[in-house]
């Protein structure tokens, strides 16, 4: 089964402000984790699940992240 790739930038990762850790949406999928690799990790798990990729790794993961809610 080969998977639908997607771009890296697709993925929204997200401090939650009132707990520790981040959260990550991309796809109507969502996960949360402490670390920043953490939630990256658990939403490329999320994807996969459902049959995509993603095309790249990126360099940095803070670049990722959009604000805090």
């Amino acid at each position: 089964m080969s998977l639908k790739e997607i771009a890296v930038n697709k993925i929204r990762i997200f401090k939650i402000g009132n707990r520790k850790g981040y959260a990550a949406i991309c796809l109507n999928n969502l996960t949360e984790g402490k670390t920043l690799y953490q939630v990256y990790e658990r939403m490329l798990k999320a994807l996969k699940r459902k049959g995509i990729g993603v095309k790249n790794k990126p360099t940095n993961l803070k670049k990722l992240v959009i604000s805090s809610i």
